[in-house]
């Protein structure tokens, strides 16, 4: 593969055989090159699961300490007066049937969708619209909920979804790479924290297997482990 003149510079700054402690890693991201844009952070975790098994998913949510760095578009599903929490606040678009069917029309421009118990019945018709693009609501990432008002603050204020892929992996962002060293690594330590306890009880063996933390456009930087599973 044809890597970018930037990726070979930053490249040549890493050792891929060092694993590094978690805030050598942050440091060492914030000195290379940088692009003309603010990168987003990320934390991979390969974990040694079996996602072809049910009760192995590891699947949730959590709320950064320190936030995202990036604006969310929160749209809810509701009437009453979990509507009204909604709008209070901060959602961006609120509604029921017409917001279904703007929804059902390709109107997507939302990053977050947040449903009532009640609507889910009808939100469930969207499945085909909303499950490709990981938009569809649920309630153990806390977006089937009838307490409006906290997901909508929560999303907006540093809420961040993951999910095991087919190969065991998990890729969560930790905000942006000109957010301070030190806010970084309590994003980090939260998502690491969080990892852990979503540990399934039939998971057997090592539980994580490697951990990588990069940004946009670098390469990865391989943790130390017991940085990670300390968390």
């Amino acid at each position: 593969m044809k890597r970018s003149k930037l990726y070979r510079s930053r490249l040549a700054q890493v050792d891929r055989q060092t694993r590094y402690g978690l805030n050598d890693a942050i440091a060492l991201l914030k000195t290379l090159p940088v692009p003309k844009f603010d990168e987003t952070v990320e934390l991979s975790f390969r974990l040694g699961i079996d996602p072809r098994q049910s009760d192995q998913v590891v699947r949730g949510a959590l709320v950064l300490p320190k936030g995202t760095g990036k604006k969310v578009r929160v749209a809810v599903i509701a009437e009453g007066d979990a509507a009204q929490k909604a709008r209070d606040a901060g959602a961006d678009e609120v509604g029921y049937e017409d917001l279904l069917e703007r929804i059902k029309g390709g109107w997507l421009e939302f990053d977050v969708l947040i449903a009532t118990p009640d609507a889910m019945k009808v939100v469930r018709t969207l499945g085909r619209v909303l499950g490709p693009r990981g938009l569809m609501p649920n309630p153990k990432t806390g977006t089937v909920t009838d307490d409006t008002a906290t997901a909508v603050q929560e999303s907006k204020g540093g809420r961040v979804e993951y999910r095991c892929d087919r190969a065991g992996c998990v890729q969560m962002p930790i905000g942006k790479l000109s957010f301070a060293a030190a806010d970084l690594a309590v994003n980090a330590d939260a998502a690491c924290h969080t990892i852990m306890r979503a540990r399934p009880a039939t998971a057997k063996g090592t539980y994580v297997l490697s951990a990588t933390l990069s940004a946009t456009m670098s390469p990865g930087l391989r943790l130390d482990l017991k940085d990670v599973v300390r968390a």
